[in-house]
């Protein structure tokens, strides 16, 4: 088939995205598709429309449609067919069909109608490879963006820690009755050798006008009593209203971690002076007639220590993995005590580890293609009834049976306006119609409850509109079968009291 252009356009005849395939004028496009209003027969709902040089394919969606120009020679069939993956990959981008939601998005619809035709010419792709082509998903970008926010949550501590010396530092001196100069451009804070990260804090350079620098300063009287410091909350609010009075804009602490992580971090609050965090995300994909396409693990143990007497420690960890995954220690850790004993300590154990901020002492990475390694499995069977629908089937199965799943959610995607009709379902189910989606809940998935099953009825539907699916779940036990067991003094080796917490989760994980 030749392919002359695709174009969204209203009942009434306005074309709101038009993108051409082959060497034509504009005079000689617009002509067409202003053509096409006018071949339309009322009360009549035909696929398409012969003229003497083209035919014009199309198929309504709600108030708009979605129109192919080709020429006269090409095979219907071959038409249609691409016709359907375009009206499909509408709802990719677009969360209604309306004529705004359209033109918003009208870049990303071009991109993906330069994935389905090529000169002309229908591209072997399907909506899952269109999504991953337009999407130019990167891994570089997503470990860039990830130790970006490392450094910039560890000079919000280091930024923290100034904050307070300078304020104790400004509070002793108005206890004299006057300031000090060069109180602000005293000593610098910070780890000193002993960091294993030393980064730059990090200000954007625009804010609104606030409270002036110092507030003015009142002569203490006979009666008045010495002058109390503040919580911490206040010397670091404190100090933080002193940089946006000179015109900068503070980045919040509070600010979420990327899309990418998806995990919020510990509470500080109920955590032991020495605490672990382990942390572990998966990336997966397994095709829909079985077979591992994709399976990449990364894990980190994050170390912190919230008073300074701990400061001179190393980890214990037990290590009971047997698929031999990558361990790296950070280039300030001891390799050979590692390797030796499996204990995190400093190449210079005179030096203590930074306070009060998350440093990062090992980290891990797996890569397989055997199938035995996917923790939790989900097998689809979507068959046609014989009445223009599809009876679907889904179950899972947890292979890993030491682990216990929590918040798993199955989400199954829908074609077009489609309500499905559930006949059996394992735990709870949400149809999401603006979405187009089908959600399948389960709070807990265990040894108890290993395996599970849905199964609903979907008309106007065939196999392939189900895929991909995508799964989420957390779980507080370790893949990659790591444990901190012990935390010792380096002096002596006596045990130190610590906490810790584990968790595994999936970053992406799909069937396709």
């Amino acid at each position: 088939m030749v392919l002359i252009a695709a174009a969204v356009c209203t009942k009434a005849g306005k074309t709101i995205v038009s993108r051409q395939f082959v060497e034509m004028t504009k005079a000689r496009i617009e002509g067409l598709l202003a053509a096409f209003p006018k071949l339309m027969s009322t009360g009549k709902q035909h696929t398409f429309v012969e003229t003497e040089s083209v035919r014009y394919v199309y198929q309504p969606l709600e108030k708009l449609y979605m129109l192919l120009i080709t020429t006269k020679a090409s095979n219907i069939l071959e038409d249609l067919e691409t016709l359907r993956l375009f009206s499909r990959v509408i709802p990719e981008y677009c969360r209604s069909m309306d004529e705004s939601e359209i033109a918003v998005n009208a870049f990303n619809l071009i991109f993906a109608f330069d994935e389905i035709v090529a000169l002309g010419y229908r591209e072997s792709v399907n909506l899952a490879q269109i999504r991953t082509f337009v999407e130019m998903d990167s891994h570089e970008e997503k470990v860039y963006q990830a130790v970006r926010q490392t450094q910039e949550r560890e000079a919000k501590n280091k930024m923290r820690e100034k904050a307070k010396e300078l304020q104790r530092a400004r509070m002793e001196a108005n206890k004299k009755g006057y300031v000090k100069g060069g109180v602000l451009g005293g000593q610098s804070g910070g780890f000193g050798s002993s960091s294993l990260y030393t980064t730059p804090a990090v200000i954007s350079d625009s804010a609104p006008d606030s409270k002036p620098l110092y507030s003015p300063i009142s002569k203490p009287t006979a009666s008045t009593k010495a002058m109390k410091l503040g919580s911490k909350s206040r010397d670091v609010e404190s100090f933080v209203d002193q940089l946006k009075s000179e015109g900068e804009n503070v980045t919040s602490s509070n600010k979420s971690l990327p899309v990418s992580s998806k995990i919020a971090p510990p509470s500080l609050a109920n955590v032991d002076d020495v605490h672990m965090r382990q942390e572990e995300k998966l990336m997966l994909r397994v095709g829909r007639d079985g077979g591992l396409q994709t399976f990449e693990l990364h894990g980190l143990i994050t170390l912190r220590i919230s008073d300074e007497k701990w400061g001179r420690i190393k980890v214990v960890l037990e290590n009971k993995d047997t698929r031999g995954i990558q361990l790296q220690t950070h280039p300030n850790v001891d390799k050979e005590l590692f390797k030796a004993k499996s204990q995190i300590g400093l190449k210079n154990p005179s030096k203590p580890f930074p306070l009060n901020t998350d440093v990062g002492v090992l980290k891990w990475r797996f890569q397989t293609y055997d199938d035995s390694c996917v923790p939790f499995s989900i097998n689809c069977w979507p068959s046609e009834n014989g009445q223009g629908g599809c009876d679907v089937n889904i179950e899972y199965e947890l292979e890993h049976t030491h682990l216990e799943l929590n918040d798993v959610s199955i989400s199954i995607p829908l074609p077009i306006g489609c309500t499905p009709v559930v006949s059996e379902c394992d735990g709870d189910y949400v149809h999401e119609s603006r979405k187009n989606l089908l959600t399948w809940n389960l709070a807990l998935i265990d040894s108890s409850n290993r395996t599970g099953a849905l199964e609903f009825t979907a008309a106007t539907a065939i196999p392939p509109d189900f895929f991909p699916i995508n799964i989420s779940f957390v779980c507080k036990k370790s893949y990659a079968d790591l444990k901190v067991t012990e935390v010792l003094f380096v002096e002596d080796d006596t045990p130190v009291k610590f906490s810790s917490e584990t968790v595994f989760y999936t970053e992406k994980y799909e069937i396709v």
